[in-house]
């Protein structure tokens, strides 16, 4: 038994267990486990809250949730469970299902919302949006409300839904009971202080109405010990067991399939769901890191859990030391004070140009201030876990994940580069090694209920993971309903991704159709948007017997130009104009017929 690299200890921590585990009998190491669950357990069991911050049960509360990948319905359900504890009248309610006659009967509001792409709404909420946002919204005099936001400080309008949202609420008259919290991939502590915040400010107001004493409902539910179990508190240490790549030789990408352990992990998934993996910083990027901002490897720095190491060990196991972030930039500057960093982050389109392509070791090199490193890891967020679309059924393959990953790798001003996790899964875990993981589940993006409903997937390059999860699971169930697939790559001959996996679904009748569109195999590009248009009589055809439509990869452009397809099959062959061709797809989306996991 060994502690792991990548196990969250510093070496001097892992040095002595490695030590010591070693000498413990199986009797003691059993003993050792059972006494550390329970400390863990004790410690962490919920204490319960005070009586007077107990709101009436006849108080009703809405939580509001827009979501994308599902987390924000995650917390909404969990701030459901805090609100009925506390004694609250709680109810969730997805932004796309909401029924905006309802809008001016709230009184109490919580809103839990995500944002994605160019500081856009999720999908489903984005009629609701527009609703709240334009002319047609009441006044909301009366009512209270708090926002908790959900982004990625990698993106320049960052949480800006949730801002919106939160100014929005204010002008329709609605009273802000507890402070907006914008949260970035690592929320889990942010959503908490928000909510046990919200929750006790929102009681203390309730207090006032409150019915007498002793019809009011208990505090807290009796607190109980959890159960120890993997997740993304604690990840799971996965075996890779299989790495292969998938482009022949020739192909100027280099994407491979990996394939994963779960044996005694507890986690399960379903076609559509997320596998997390929490990658490590490699050696060449952390000696940048240090060489740029002139730090020495063993200046003593803080992790993100309290603890304290050495800085290149930090560096590799806690922090994300690549990317830069308009964010970082104005933080370094803070320190810097640099009146060329200040003209910069005050000219939009230089500072993305200055971005593009560049990370933090390019900042410490270009503006350099001998900053300590015990202030610049200050400035730095913790390592975020990466989700990839799984690619395999749980039906078919019981004990293992499989993942679609393409390596990142680039040259920029004078340096190669390379994506943290992708290389990470492609060069620095070995088979038989572990990495840790955890399942995410997305509700927004699964098989129709049925399994005779057609459906048709839309997944160019590393886009056809989850769809080979799809195939995989109808496979497994026998599913009657028919299977269409839209792939698209750059060669034939190099790059179709699983090509003999599909070509047997077809023979076996399990795949009913396979469209292809290899860009570089003809003079003019052709993608699978094209494709679309090509075979959009049928298309039309089966959405109007029933179809459910799927959407998986690059958000920038690919999901907008199929978007685009989508609306032109429906003028085309369904005889509609733009504005009736538009409004018709986006009742796709809200009847979940339409479905996106885009990035």
């Amino acid at each position: 038994m060994k502690i792991p690299q990548h196990a969250p200890f510093s070496e001097p921590q892992r040095s002595s267990l490695n030590q010591i585990l070693p000498t413990l009998s199986d009797q003691q190491t059993t003993w050792l486990s059972g006494f550390l669950a329970g400390a863990q357990s004790a410690s962490g069991a919920p204490a319960a809250a005070p009586a007077a911050n107990t709101a009436p049960a006849s108080i009703p509360l809405t939580i509001l949730y827009g979501t994308e990948s599902g987390n924000a319905e995650e917390l909404a359900s969990r701030a459901k469970k805090a609100a009925a504890a506390k004694g609250f009248k709680p109810k969730t309610v997805d932004m796309g299902d909401y029924k905006t006659a309802d809008f001016a009967k709230e009184k109490n509001l919580l809103v839990i919302c995500s944002t994605w792409g160019d500081g856009e709404p999720p999908d489903r909420a984005v009629p609701f949006y527009e609703f709240v946002m334009g002319d047609k919204a009441p006044k909301l005099e009366g009512a209270r409300f708090s926002v908790l936001s959900l982004g990625d400080t990698a993106y320049e309008k960052f949480c800006q839904t949730g801002k919106d949202f939160d100014e929005r609420l204010e002008k329709l008259g609605a009273k802000r009971f507890h402070p907006r919290t914008d949260c970035d991939l690592d929320y889990e502590g942010p959503f908490q202080k928000w909510l046990d915040g919200a929750l006790h400010d929102l009681s203390e107001l309730a207090a006032p109405a409150a019915a007498p004493a002793g019809n009011s409902a208990s505090a807290s539910l009796a607190p109980t010990a959890p159960a120890i179990e993997y997740g993304k508190k604690n990840p799971f240490p996965s075996e890779l067991k299989e790495r292969v790549l998938l482009n022949g030789r020739g192909s100027i990408k280099e994407t491979i399939h990996l394939e994963l352990s779960l044996a005694g992990s507890g986690l399960s998934y379903e076609a559509g769901d997320a596998l997390a993996v929490i990658p490590t910083n490699c050696a060449d990027d952390v000696d940048h890191v240090i060489q740029s901002g002139k730090f020495k490897a063993d200046d003593t720095v803080p992790a993100p859990d309290g603890s304290e190491g050495p800085l290149n060990e930090v560096l590799t196991q806690y922090y994300d030391i690549t990317g830069l972030t308009k964010n970082i930039v104005k933080k370094y500057n803070d320190l810097a004070k640099s009146d060329e960093l200040t003209a910069l982050l005050g000219d939009k389109e230089k500072l993305q140009n200055y971005l593009w392509g560049r990370q933090i070791c390019d900042l410490l090199a270009d503006y350099p201030i001998g900053l300590p490193a015990k202030d610049f890891v200050g400035l730095l967020r913790k390592m975020p876990p990466r989700l990839y679309s799984i690619a395999s059924s749980m039906k078919a393959h019981p004990d293992e994940v499989h993942l679609t990953v393409a390596a990142v790798r680039y040259d920029a001003y004078g340096r190669a580069r390379k994506g943290v996790a992708s290389t990470y899964l492609a060069d620095r875990v070995a088979v038989g090694e572990t990495l840790p993981v955890y399942t995410h589940h997305n509700k927004n993006f699964k098989l129709p209920g049925s399994s005779d409903t057609p459906i048709i997937m839309v997944g160019p390059g590393t886009g056809i993971a989850p769809f080979r999860s799809f195939v995989e699971d109808r496979a497994a169930d026998g599913a009657k309903g028919k299977n269409w697939l839209f792939f698209g790559d750059q060669r034939f001959s190099y790059d179709f991704l699983y090509q003999l996996e599909w070509q047997d679904y077809l023979k076996d009748g399990i795949l009913t159709k396979l469209s292809t569109a290899f860009s570089r195999d003809q003079p003019e590009k052709i993608y699978v948007q094209q494709r679309m248009i090509e075979q959009g009589k049928d298309i039309y055809a089966w959405l109007q017997d029933g179809a459910h439509f799927y959407v998986c990869g690059d958000a920038s452009r690919m999901a907008h130009d199929v978007n685009e397809a989508l609306i032109t099959i429906h003028e085309q062959h369904g005889g509609l104009s733009r504005d009736a061709a538009e409004a018709t797809v986006k009742q796709l989306q809200k009847d979940k017929r339409y479905q996106r996991d885009v990035y």
